[in-house]
């Protein structure tokens, strides 16, 4: 009897675990399914627009990436938050007007530049330094050959991979814009944080973005800063019910006020690494924004959400398609736009880049373009 009682516990045991396993396997393959689904696409090379290239300087200037690399490594090495700096530089310069270094421009008699529109406001100071000060090394290794919207496009893919992120090939050849957006365009053009999941699908396809995509550029949170101004509305009169309560009540010593002047990170779990954990944050109600938040509340989004949050190589894989889509929105190749002697003012206002240009001209061809 004893020895019957054993057998069927056995075989009951047995039976349990192989129960187990089947229900983890379909735990699984449930868990997967967004992902099989999504990386279909990934295999599908990204279109390079005609005027680009993926050598554009390999003659011109062949040591390009390897001075702005090699200076960025040292100023991250120093401060490893200006990374989040330039990456969302790169951003805001490419969803308003395309990739034109446009957002570099300084405003004029004529207006506020687009670092003027509040969405520009929070952008670092310092950023803009770290893009003239790479101009300027660039400039006196190969001369005045390569753009300033180049050059936002190279230091936000490094600011990418000195991180932690992956290292990729970005298409090259943009020029400089010879305008500045108005401020109204910038706010057009710029989702803010307070933006639902259909707000951002509806402002981003106008740019042909798909929803991996949206989901897959937001992952760009994954790394920096935010002001507390950009999210207080989530905490003040009311809390946001959905955020975690433990995360919103850790906000709200940060930042104690709506008007809270303070900052804090973007992602608590690894807030200088560029990885997938921005994700999981959303997936336990840890975003920031709304417009964070939103994408995994939406049932459009919630589904590629979860499929990066649980798979960080798809998550680097889409995230690599849709930057390099990014970086050539409306840009400006060949005869249009202007290589700026200056990135923050066109080479027509630029008196001193038009006396260097007038001393390098012969005589004859002064008094002719005169």
């Amino acid at each position: 009897m004893q020895r019957q009682g054993r057998k069927r516990n056995t075989k009951n045991l047995s039976m349990a675990k192989v129960n187990f396993f089947v229900a983890l396997l379909l735990i699984s393959f449930l868990l997967l399914a967004p992902y099989l689904s999504i990386s279909e696409v990934a295999d599908n090379s990204v279109p390079i627009v005609s005027g680009l290239s993926w050598t554009f300087y390999k003659t011109s200037c062949p040591k390009l990436e390897s001075i702005i690399r090699t200076q960025l490594k040292k100023v991250f090495d120093n401060d490893i938050g200006q990374a989040a700096g330039l990456l969302r530089l790169h951003f805001h310069d490419c969803f308003v007007q395309g990739c034109d270094g446009s957002v570099l421009l300084d405003g004029s008699a004529s207006g506020p530049g687009e670092q003027q529109a509040p969405p520009n406001l929070s952008l670092r100071a310092k950023a803009f330094e770290i893009i003239n000060d790479l101009r300027n090394r660039v400039e006196k290794a190969c001369g005045r050959v390569v753009s300033c919207s180049d050059i936002v496009a190279l230091a936000a893919r490094d600011s990418v991979y000195l991180s932690g992120g992956p290292d990729y090939g970005i298409p090259l050849g943009r020029r400089d814009g010879l305008t500045f957006a108005t401020v109204n365009a910038t706010l057009q053009n710029l989702p803010p944080p307070f933006a639902n999941a259909t707000t951002i699908l509806s402002m981003l396809a106008t740019k042909n973005f798909d929803p991996t995509d949206v989901v897959a550029l937001s992952g760009g949170h994954t790394v920096g800063i935010s002001h507390c101004t950009s999210f207080t509305t989530r905490l003040y009169p009311t809390q946001d019910p959905t955020m975690d309560k433990t995360f919103a009540n850790n906000l709200k010593v940060i930042c104690p006020t709506v008007n809270s002047t303070n900052t804090t990170v973007m992602d608590i779990r690894s807030p200088n690494k560029f990885d997938n954990k921005y994700y999981v944050g959303l997936m336990n109600r840890q975003g920031l924004f709304t417009s964070d938040q939103d994408l995994y509340t939406d049932s459009r989004t919630r589904g590629i959400v979860t499929s990066f949050a649980i798979n960080e190589t798809l998550f680097i894989e889409k995230f690599v398609v849709s930057m390099i889509k990014m970086g050539q929105l409306s840009v400006l190749t060949g005869n249009n736009g202007e290589i700026r002697a200056n990135c923050s003012v066109r080479n027509a206002d630029n008196k001193s880049y038009l006396a260097s240009v007038v001393e390098e001209l012969p005589v004859e061809e002064v008094w002719s373009d005169l």
